[in-house]
Protein backbone atom coordinates (compact mmCIF):
# COMPACT_ATOMS: atom_id res chain seq x y z
CA UNK A 1 0.00 0.00 0.00
CA UNK A 2 2.80 2.42 1.00
CA UNK A 3 4.36 1.41 -2.30
CA UNK A 4 1.28 2.77 -4.03
CA UNK A 5 0.86 5.60 -2.11
CA UNK A 6 4.24 6.36 -3.53
CA UNK A 7 4.15 5.53 -7.00
CA UNK A 8 0.79 8.01 -7.01
CA UNK A 9 2.74 10.92 -5.41
CA UNK A 10 5.29 10.75 -8.24
CA UNK A 11 3.53 10.32 -11.35
CA UNK A 12 2.41 14.67 -11.17
CA UNK A 13 5.63 14.85 -10.40
CA UNK A 14 7.15 13.11 -13.69
CA UNK A 15 4.18 14.89 -15.31
CA UNK A 16 5.12 18.53 -14.45
CA UNK A 17 8.85 17.81 -15.41
CA UNK A 18 8.02 16.94 -18.86
CA UNK A 19 5.79 19.71 -19.44
CA UNK A 20 8.45 22.19 -17.92
CA UNK A 21 10.92 21.16 -20.60
CA UNK A 22 9.21 21.99 -23.25
CA UNK A 23 9.03 25.40 -23.37
CA UNK A 24 5.90 27.21 -23.49
CA UNK A 25 5.06 29.75 -26.15
CA UNK A 26 5.04 32.64 -23.37
CA UNK A 27 8.28 31.53 -22.82
CA UNK A 28 9.40 31.24 -26.58
CA UNK A 29 7.64 35.34 -26.85
CA UNK A 30 10.13 36.49 -23.99
CA UNK A 31 13.02 34.40 -26.20
CA UNK A 32 12.05 36.46 -29.03
CA UNK A 33 11.70 40.29 -27.28
CA UNK A 34 15.08 38.96 -25.77
CA UNK A 35 16.31 39.26 -29.79
CA UNK A 36 14.86 41.88 -30.33
CA UNK A 37 16.24 43.89 -27.45
CA UNK A 38 20.12 42.82 -27.74
CA UNK A 39 19.33 43.64 -31.88
CA UNK A 40 18.22 47.31 -31.10
CA UNK A 41 21.17 47.86 -28.40
CA UNK A 42 23.78 46.16 -31.24
CA UNK A 43 21.58 48.24 -34.36
CA UNK A 44 21.93 44.76 -35.91
CA UNK A 45 18.68 44.81 -38.07
CA UNK A 46 19.15 41.06 -38.51
CA UNK A 47 18.39 40.01 -35.20
CA UNK A 48 14.91 42.09 -35.63
CA UNK A 49 14.61 40.13 -38.94
CA UNK A 50 15.28 36.83 -37.51
CA UNK A 51 12.98 37.78 -34.54
CA UNK A 52 10.64 38.24 -36.85
CA UNK A 53 10.41 34.69 -38.61
CA UNK A 54 10.32 33.42 -35.11
CA UNK A 55 7.37 34.83 -34.57
CA UNK A 56 5.54 33.87 -37.49
CA UNK A 57 6.33 30.31 -36.44
CA UNK A 58 4.54 31.25 -33.44
CA UNK A 59 1.40 32.51 -34.78
CA UNK A 60 -1.51 29.62 -34.68
CA UNK A 61 -0.33 29.44 -31.18
CA UNK A 62 -1.02 32.83 -29.70
CA UNK A 63 -3.87 33.20 -26.83
CA UNK A 64 -5.28 35.72 -25.21
CA UNK A 65 -3.89 34.90 -22.15
CA UNK A 66 -0.22 34.57 -23.73
CA UNK A 67 -0.33 37.61 -24.64
CA UNK A 68 -1.68 39.12 -21.74
CA UNK A 69 1.00 37.66 -19.32
CA UNK A 70 3.74 38.42 -22.03
CA UNK A 71 2.44 42.51 -22.02
CA UNK A 72 2.49 41.73 -18.56
CA UNK A 73 6.06 40.63 -18.31
CA UNK A 74 7.85 42.82 -21.02
CA UNK A 75 5.73 46.46 -20.68
CA UNK A 76 5.00 48.47 -17.66
CA UNK A 77 1.79 48.11 -15.97
CA UNK A 78 -0.42 51.34 -16.11
CA UNK A 79 1.33 53.02 -19.16
CA UNK A 80 -0.46 53.92 -21.88
CA UNK A 81 0.58 51.48 -24.52
CA UNK A 82 0.72 49.09 -21.97
CA UNK A 83 -3.50 50.19 -21.10
CA UNK A 84 -4.17 50.42 -24.68
CA UNK A 85 -3.18 47.22 -26.06
CA UNK A 86 -4.63 44.91 -23.11
CA UNK A 87 -7.93 46.60 -23.69
CA UNK A 88 -7.68 45.13 -27.22
CA UNK A 89 -7.46 41.87 -26.21
CA UNK A 90 -10.70 39.37 -25.27
CA UNK A 91 -10.92 38.30 -21.45
CA UNK A 92 -10.06 34.49 -21.76
CA UNK A 93 -10.60 31.37 -19.01
CA UNK A 94 -9.26 32.39 -15.95
CA UNK A 95 -7.87 29.36 -15.26
CA UNK A 96 -5.39 29.73 -18.46
CA UNK A 97 -4.92 33.16 -16.88
CA UNK A 98 -3.46 32.38 -13.38
CA UNK A 99 -1.32 29.09 -14.96
CA UNK A 100 0.09 32.11 -17.37
CA UNK A 101 0.86 34.99 -14.84
CA UNK A 102 2.12 32.27 -12.36
CA UNK A 103 5.19 31.29 -15.01
CA UNK A 104 5.58 35.05 -15.55
CA UNK A 105 6.18 35.83 -11.65
CA UNK A 106 8.16 33.08 -10.99
CA UNK A 107 10.50 34.10 -14.38
CA UNK A 108 10.61 37.73 -13.13
CA UNK A 109 11.01 39.30 -16.11
CA UNK A 110 12.69 43.11 -16.78
CA UNK A 111 10.88 45.49 -17.72
CA UNK A 112 11.57 46.66 -21.11
CA UNK A 113 10.91 50.54 -22.45
CA UNK A 114 12.54 50.17 -25.85
CA UNK A 115 10.57 51.38 -28.82
CA UNK A 116 11.15 48.02 -30.77
CA UNK A 117 9.27 46.00 -27.98
CA UNK A 118 6.47 48.19 -27.73
CA UNK A 119 5.87 48.11 -31.75
CA UNK A 120 6.50 44.05 -31.19
CA UNK A 121 3.60 44.20 -28.86
CA UNK A 122 1.27 45.77 -31.32
CA UNK A 123 2.63 43.53 -33.86
CA UNK A 124 1.13 40.72 -31.96
CA UNK A 125 -1.66 42.07 -30.89
CA UNK A 126 -2.32 42.88 -34.05
CA UNK A 127 -2.12 39.62 -35.85
CA UNK A 128 -4.13 37.54 -33.04
CA UNK A 129 -6.89 40.06 -33.89
CA UNK A 130 -7.25 39.49 -37.72
CA UNK A 131 -6.60 35.66 -36.69
CA UNK A 132 -9.69 36.09 -34.92
CA UNK A 133 -11.20 38.01 -37.06
CA UNK A 134 -11.77 40.56 -34.49
CA UNK A 135 -11.61 43.27 -37.25
CA UNK A 136 -13.09 46.58 -35.53
CA UNK A 137 -10.78 46.07 -32.89
CA UNK A 138 -7.81 45.32 -35.08
CA UNK A 139 -8.28 48.47 -37.30
CA UNK A 140 -8.18 50.64 -34.16
CA UNK A 141 -5.21 48.72 -33.37
CA UNK A 142 -3.26 49.03 -36.24
CA UNK A 143 -4.26 52.58 -36.26
CA UNK A 144 -2.85 53.69 -32.75
CA UNK A 145 0.43 51.99 -33.45
CA UNK A 146 0.80 53.54 -37.46
CA UNK A 147 0.38 56.98 -34.97
CA UNK A 148 2.98 55.61 -32.83
CA UNK A 149 5.24 54.60 -35.78
CA UNK A 150 4.89 58.17 -37.32
CA UNK A 151 6.98 59.59 -34.21
CA UNK A 152 9.70 56.68 -33.72
CA UNK A 153 12.80 57.03 -36.48
CA UNK A 154 15.28 53.94 -36.28
CA UNK A 155 16.88 51.78 -38.54
CA UNK A 156 15.78 48.84 -36.26
CA UNK A 157 12.09 49.61 -36.35
CA UNK A 158 11.95 49.73 -39.84
CA UNK A 159 11.51 45.56 -40.15
CA UNK A 160 8.33 45.61 -37.67
CA UNK A 161 6.87 48.43 -39.11
CA UNK A 162 6.77 47.25 -42.67
CA UNK A 163 4.91 44.43 -40.98
CA UNK A 164 2.36 46.33 -39.23
CA UNK A 165 2.04 48.56 -42.34
CA UNK A 166 1.10 45.76 -44.13
CA UNK A 167 -1.28 44.07 -41.45
CA UNK A 168 -2.44 47.95 -41.36
CA UNK A 169 -3.98 48.17 -44.79
CA UNK A 170 -5.37 44.01 -44.55
CA UNK A 171 -7.69 45.65 -41.65
CA UNK A 172 -9.27 48.04 -44.01
CA UNK A 173 -9.43 45.33 -47.16
CA UNK A 174 -11.20 43.04 -45.05
CA UNK A 175 -13.55 45.43 -44.19
CA UNK A 176 -13.95 47.51 -47.01
CA UNK A 177 -12.46 50.57 -46.14
CA UNK A 178 -9.59 50.50 -47.86
CA UNK A 179 -10.19 53.92 -49.77
CA UNK A 180 -10.14 55.84 -46.49
CA UNK A 181 -6.58 54.89 -45.72
CA UNK A 182 -5.19 56.22 -49.15
CA UNK A 183 -3.80 59.42 -47.90
CA UNK A 184 -2.52 57.91 -44.98
CA UNK A 185 -0.15 55.46 -46.81
CA UNK A 186 1.51 58.25 -48.77
CA UNK A 187 2.03 60.18 -46.25
CA UNK A 188 3.95 56.71 -44.57
CA UNK A 189 5.59 56.49 -47.86
CA UNK A 190 6.48 59.82 -47.53
CA UNK A 191 8.07 59.75 -44.36
CA UNK A 192 9.70 56.30 -45.35
CA UNK A 193 11.52 57.99 -48.02
CA UNK A 194 12.77 61.04 -46.24
CA UNK A 195 14.09 58.13 -43.51
CA UNK A 196 15.75 56.16 -46.29
CA UNK A 197 13.33 53.09 -45.08
CA UNK A 198 14.02 51.21 -48.60
CA UNK A 199 12.39 48.36 -46.87
CA UNK A 200 9.23 50.83 -45.61
CA UNK A 201 9.07 52.43 -49.37
CA UNK A 202 9.12 49.05 -51.10
CA UNK A 203 6.15 47.50 -48.80
CA UNK A 204 4.04 51.30 -49.15
CA UNK A 205 4.66 51.31 -52.56
CA UNK A 206 2.79 47.83 -53.16
CA UNK A 207 0.19 48.80 -50.70
CA UNK A 208 -0.42 51.95 -52.81
CA UNK A 209 -0.75 50.18 -55.67
CA UNK A 210 -3.38 47.42 -54.42
CA UNK A 211 -5.39 50.07 -53.02
CA UNK A 212 -5.59 52.01 -56.30
CA UNK A 213 -5.85 48.69 -58.57
CA UNK A 214 -8.30 47.25 -55.81
CA UNK A 215 -10.89 50.52 -57.27
CA UNK A 216 -9.60 50.16 -61.26
CA UNK A 217 -7.50 53.38 -60.81
CA UNK A 218 -4.96 52.29 -62.74
CA UNK A 219 -3.69 55.48 -64.37
CA UNK A 220 -2.97 57.07 -60.97
CA UNK A 221 -1.30 53.60 -60.04
CA UNK A 222 1.06 54.09 -63.11
CA UNK A 223 1.76 57.81 -62.23
CA UNK A 224 2.56 56.37 -58.52
CA UNK A 225 4.84 53.72 -59.65
CA UNK A 226 7.03 55.85 -62.84
CA UNK A 227 7.43 58.47 -59.74
CA UNK A 228 8.35 56.52 -56.88
CA UNK A 229 12.23 56.15 -56.36
CA UNK A 230 13.95 53.96 -57.45
CA UNK A 231 16.26 50.90 -55.57
CA UNK A 232 17.70 47.48 -55.05
CA UNK A 233 15.07 45.14 -53.57
CA UNK A 234 15.25 43.80 -50.29
CA UNK A 235 12.31 41.81 -50.09
CA UNK A 236 11.46 39.05 -52.41
CA UNK A 237 8.41 38.61 -51.41
CA UNK A 238 7.51 42.53 -51.94
CA UNK A 239 9.45 42.37 -55.47
CA UNK A 240 7.23 39.58 -56.29
CA UNK A 241 4.00 41.33 -55.55
CA UNK A 242 5.27 44.94 -57.02
CA UNK A 243 5.62 42.58 -60.64
CA UNK A 244 2.31 41.36 -60.18
CA UNK A 245 0.69 44.49 -59.69
CA UNK A 246 3.45 46.17 -62.52
CA UNK A 247 2.02 43.53 -65.37
CA UNK A 248 -1.77 43.98 -64.51
CA UNK A 249 -1.46 47.42 -65.16
CA UNK A 250 0.72 47.18 -68.35
CA UNK A 251 -1.94 44.48 -69.37
CA UNK A 252 -4.74 47.14 -68.85
CA UNK A 253 -2.32 49.56 -70.83
CA UNK A 254 -2.12 46.88 -74.02
CA UNK A 255 1.52 46.50 -73.72
CA UNK A 256 1.25 42.76 -73.19
CA UNK A 257 4.74 41.88 -73.70
CA UNK A 258 6.13 43.97 -70.66
CA UNK A 259 3.01 42.34 -69.19
CA UNK A 260 3.76 38.99 -70.30
CA UNK A 261 7.68 38.86 -68.79
CA UNK A 262 6.57 40.62 -65.34
CA UNK A 263 3.59 37.97 -64.43
CA UNK A 264 5.96 35.38 -65.60
CA UNK A 265 9.00 36.58 -63.48
CA UNK A 266 6.25 37.55 -60.21
CA UNK A 267 5.22 33.53 -60.66
CA UNK A 268 8.72 32.16 -61.48
CA UNK A 269 10.04 34.49 -58.03
CA UNK A 270 6.98 33.53 -55.82
CA UNK A 271 7.92 30.82 -53.04
CA UNK A 272 6.18 27.65 -53.74
CA UNK A 273 3.82 27.66 -50.41
CA UNK A 274 2.04 31.26 -52.15
CA UNK A 275 -0.07 29.06 -53.93
CA UNK A 276 -3.06 31.16 -53.81
CA UNK A 277 -0.75 34.36 -55.35
CA UNK A 278 0.71 31.79 -57.74
CA UNK A 279 -2.49 30.88 -59.39
CA UNK A 280 -3.48 34.81 -59.64
CA UNK A 281 0.11 35.48 -61.85
CA UNK A 282 -0.72 32.22 -63.62
CA UNK A 283 -4.30 33.51 -64.49
CA UNK A 284 -3.19 36.87 -65.77
CA UNK A 285 0.04 35.18 -67.84
CA UNK A 286 -2.54 32.83 -69.55
CA UNK A 287 -4.77 35.75 -70.60
CA UNK A 288 -2.11 38.00 -71.83
CA UNK A 289 -0.43 34.96 -73.81
CA UNK A 290 -3.32 34.95 -75.64
CA UNK A 291 -3.96 38.48 -76.56
CA UNK A 292 -0.35 37.93 -77.97
CA UNK A 293 -1.56 35.21 -79.87
CA UNK A 294 0.44 32.41 -77.87
CA UNK A 295 -1.19 29.50 -76.77
CA UNK A 296 -0.14 28.40 -73.07
CA UNK A 297 1.21 24.29 -73.29
CA UNK A 298 -1.01 22.40 -70.76
CA UNK A 299 1.74 21.66 -68.02
CA UNK A 300 0.50 25.21 -66.77
CA UNK A 301 -2.76 24.25 -66.31
CA UNK A 302 -1.73 20.63 -64.74
CA UNK A 303 0.36 22.69 -61.92
CA UNK A 304 0.32 20.84 -58.71
CA UNK A 305 -2.68 22.38 -56.47
CA UNK A 306 -3.93 24.84 -59.46
CA UNK A 307 -6.15 22.08 -61.38
CA UNK A 308 -9.05 23.39 -60.07
CA UNK A 309 -8.64 26.82 -59.96
CA UNK A 310 -7.22 27.16 -64.21
CA UNK A 311 -9.59 24.93 -65.45
CA UNK A 312 -12.26 27.78 -66.51
CA UNK A 313 -9.32 29.10 -68.44
CA UNK A 314 -8.35 26.23 -69.41
CA UNK A 315 -11.73 25.80 -71.18
CA UNK A 316 -11.34 29.36 -72.75
CA UNK A 317 -7.72 28.66 -73.72
CA UNK A 318 -9.00 26.10 -75.60
CA UNK A 319 -11.96 27.65 -77.57
CA UNK A 320 -8.93 30.10 -78.09
CA UNK A 321 -6.98 27.40 -80.03
CA UNK A 322 -9.55 26.08 -82.20
CA UNK A 323 -10.88 29.46 -82.84
CA UNK A 324 -14.37 28.41 -82.27
CA UNK A 325 -16.71 31.66 -81.31
CA UNK A 326 -19.48 29.83 -80.43
CA UNK A 327 -17.36 27.92 -78.02
CA UNK A 328 -15.74 30.86 -76.41
CA UNK A 329 -18.77 32.80 -76.18
CA UNK A 330 -20.46 29.61 -74.09
CA UNK A 331 -17.40 29.69 -71.81
CA UNK A 332 -17.45 33.37 -71.46
CA UNK A 333 -20.92 33.11 -70.31
CA UNK A 334 -20.40 29.68 -67.90
CA UNK A 335 -17.79 31.15 -66.05
CA UNK A 336 -18.71 34.52 -66.11
CA UNK A 337 -18.78 34.60 -62.22
CA UNK A 338 -15.57 32.94 -62.16
CA UNK A 339 -13.68 35.87 -64.38
CA UNK A 340 -15.30 38.83 -62.54
CA UNK A 341 -14.01 37.78 -59.26
CA UNK A 342 -10.70 37.48 -60.49
CA UNK A 343 -10.96 40.68 -62.25
CA UNK A 344 -10.33 39.11 -66.18
CA UNK A 345 -13.55 39.94 -67.68
CA UNK A 346 -12.75 42.73 -69.47
CA UNK A 347 -9.90 41.39 -71.06
CA UNK A 348 -11.78 37.87 -72.25
CA UNK A 349 -13.63 40.63 -74.18
CA UNK A 350 -10.34 41.33 -76.01
CA UNK A 351 -10.14 38.04 -76.80
CA UNK A 352 -12.91 37.73 -79.13
CA UNK A 353 -10.84 39.52 -82.14
CA UNK A 354 -8.11 36.86 -81.23
CA UNK A 355 -10.64 33.98 -81.79
CA UNK A 356 -11.57 35.46 -84.74
CA UNK A 357 -8.36 35.59 -86.41
CA UNK A 358 -7.08 32.30 -85.11
CA UNK A 359 -10.06 30.28 -86.77
CA UNK A 360 -9.23 32.34 -90.14
CA UNK A 361 -5.77 31.40 -89.90
CA UNK A 362 -7.18 27.48 -89.81
CA UNK A 363 -9.30 28.28 -92.40
CA UNK A 364 -6.58 29.69 -94.81
CA UNK A 365 -4.22 26.88 -94.27
CA UNK A 366 -6.70 24.24 -95.01
CA UNK A 367 -8.77 25.84 -97.85
CA UNK A 368 -6.46 27.49 -100.93
CA UNK A 369 -10.11 29.10 -102.28
CA UNK A 370 -12.78 30.08 -100.30
CA UNK A 371 -15.62 32.01 -100.81
CA UNK A 372 -16.13 34.77 -97.78
CA UNK A 373 -19.82 33.47 -97.42
CA UNK A 374 -17.79 30.32 -96.14
CA UNK A 375 -15.91 32.13 -94.51
CA UNK A 376 -18.77 33.62 -92.26
CA UNK A 377 -20.29 30.80 -91.83
CA UNK A 378 -17.45 28.76 -90.30
CA UNK A 379 -16.45 32.04 -88.25
CA UNK A 380 -20.10 31.90 -87.27
CA UNK A 381 -20.72 35.50 -87.15
CA UNK A 382 -24.06 36.73 -86.11
CA UNK A 383 -24.13 40.20 -87.18
CA UNK A 384 -26.54 41.69 -89.82
CA UNK A 385 -24.31 41.35 -92.79
CA UNK A 386 -21.54 38.65 -91.92
CA UNK A 387 -20.13 38.58 -95.55
CA UNK A 388 -19.21 41.85 -95.67
CA UNK A 389 -17.80 41.81 -91.87
CA UNK A 390 -16.25 38.48 -93.35
CA UNK A 391 -14.30 40.42 -96.20
CA UNK A 392 -13.31 43.44 -93.46
CA UNK A 393 -12.01 40.76 -90.72
CA UNK A 394 -9.59 38.73 -93.67
CA UNK A 395 -8.32 42.31 -95.23
CA UNK A 396 -7.46 43.26 -91.88
CA UNK A 397 -5.79 39.87 -91.24
CA UNK A 398 -3.55 40.40 -94.50
CA UNK A 399 -2.49 43.69 -93.91
CA UNK A 400 -1.32 42.63 -90.17
CA UNK A 401 0.16 39.64 -91.46
CA UNK A 402 -1.76 36.96 -89.12
CA UNK A 403 -2.67 35.23 -93.11
CA UNK A 404 -0.67 34.97 -96.16
CA UNK A 405 -3.79 35.70 -98.83
CA UNK A 406 -4.96 37.50 -100.58
CA UNK A 407 -8.84 38.75 -101.54
CA UNK A 408 -10.51 39.04 -104.69
CA UNK A 409 -13.35 41.10 -104.52
CA UNK A 410 -15.01 40.41 -107.77
CA UNK A 411 -15.41 36.90 -106.86
CA UNK A 412 -15.75 37.44 -103.45
CA UNK A 413 -12.94 34.71 -102.82
CA UNK A 414 -10.25 34.53 -100.31
CA UNK A 415 -7.15 33.27 -101.80
CA UNK A 416 -4.50 31.56 -99.54
CA UNK A 417 -0.84 31.56 -100.98
CA UNK A 418 1.64 28.44 -100.97
CA UNK A 419 3.30 28.32 -97.36
CA UNK A 420 6.96 28.70 -97.73
CA UNK A 421 9.84 27.20 -95.58
CA UNK A 422 9.88 28.35 -92.34
CA UNK A 423 13.26 27.96 -92.13
CA UNK A 424 14.42 30.11 -94.48
CA UNK A 425 13.21 33.23 -92.76
CA UNK A 426 14.78 34.71 -90.19
CA UNK A 427 11.91 33.55 -87.52
CA UNK A 428 13.80 30.71 -85.83
CA UNK A 429 17.09 32.93 -85.07
CA UNK A 430 14.81 35.33 -83.50
CA UNK A 431 13.00 32.39 -81.80
CA UNK A 432 16.11 30.98 -80.43
CA UNK A 433 18.13 34.62 -79.84
CA UNK A 434 14.64 35.69 -77.12
CA UNK A 435 15.57 32.79 -75.07
CA UNK A 436 18.95 32.98 -74.70
CA UNK A 437 17.78 36.51 -73.87
CA UNK A 438 15.73 35.32 -71.11
CA UNK A 439 18.31 32.78 -69.90
CA UNK A 440 21.20 35.21 -69.16
CA UNK A 441 18.63 37.51 -68.00
CA UNK A 442 17.47 34.88 -65.09
CA UNK A 443 21.30 34.29 -64.77
CA UNK A 444 22.12 37.89 -63.87
CA UNK A 445 18.90 37.93 -61.70
CA UNK A 446 19.82 35.07 -59.82
CA UNK A 447 23.49 36.70 -59.45
CA UNK A 448 22.24 39.74 -58.00
CA UNK A 449 20.12 38.29 -56.09
CA UNK A 450 22.59 36.64 -54.26
CA UNK A 451 23.79 38.00 -50.69
CA UNK A 452 26.72 37.92 -48.59
CA UNK A 453 26.87 39.40 -44.91
CA UNK A 454 28.46 42.93 -44.95
CA UNK A 455 32.81 43.20 -44.89
CA UNK A 456 33.28 39.41 -45.13
CA UNK A 457 36.36 39.97 -47.61
CA UNK A 458 37.52 41.94 -44.85
CA UNK A 459 37.47 40.34 -41.62
CA UNK A 460 37.78 35.99 -40.39
CA UNK A 461 35.09 34.54 -39.05
CA UNK A 462 35.87 33.03 -35.00
CA UNK A 463 34.23 29.90 -34.45
CA UNK A 464 31.78 31.44 -32.14
CA UNK A 465 30.26 33.96 -34.98
CA UNK A 466 30.54 30.32 -37.53
CA UNK A 467 28.83 28.86 -34.82
CA UNK A 468 26.30 31.42 -34.63
CA UNK A 469 25.55 31.70 -38.52
CA UNK A 470 25.08 28.15 -38.82
CA UNK A 471 22.56 28.11 -36.47
CA UNK A 472 20.65 31.15 -38.20
CA UNK A 473 21.01 29.39 -40.96
CA UNK A 474 19.41 26.43 -40.13
CA UNK A 475 16.68 28.22 -38.33
CA UNK A 476 16.05 30.36 -41.52
CA UNK A 477 15.53 26.76 -43.39
CA UNK A 478 13.26 25.81 -40.72
CA UNK A 479 10.79 28.59 -40.54
CA UNK A 480 10.92 30.25 -44.31
CA UNK A 481 8.23 28.42 -45.44
CA UNK A 482 6.01 29.67 -42.31
CA UNK A 483 7.22 33.20 -43.34
CA UNK A 484 6.51 32.75 -46.81
CA UNK A 485 2.98 31.05 -46.17
CA UNK A 486 1.98 33.90 -43.86
CA UNK A 487 3.22 36.94 -46.42
CA UNK A 488 1.42 35.94 -49.25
Amino acid sequence: MTQDVEMKEQLPLSNSLSSSSTPSTLQHLKEIASLIETGAHAREVRRIVRAVRLTMALRRKLKASVLSAFLNSVLTPGSDAHARLVSYLPKEDEHDMEVDTASSIIQAPVKHLLPEIEIFCYLLVLIFLIDKKKYSEAKACSSACIARLKIINRRTVDVLAARLYFYYSLCYELTGDLAEIRGNLLALHRIATLRHDELGQETLLNLLLRNYLHYNLYDQAEKLRSKAPRFEAHSNQQFCRYLFYLGKIRTIQLEYTDAKESLLQAARKAPVAALGFRVQCNKWAIIVRLLLGEIPERTVFMQKGMEKALRPYFELTNAVRIGDLELFRSVAEKFSSTFSADGTKNLIVRLRHNVIRTGLRNISISYSRISLADVAKKLRLDSPNPVADAESIVSKAIRDGAIDATVDHANGWMVSKETGDIYSTNEPQMAFNSRIAFCLNMHNEAVRALRFPPNSHKEKESAEKRRERQQQEQELAKHIAEEDDDEF
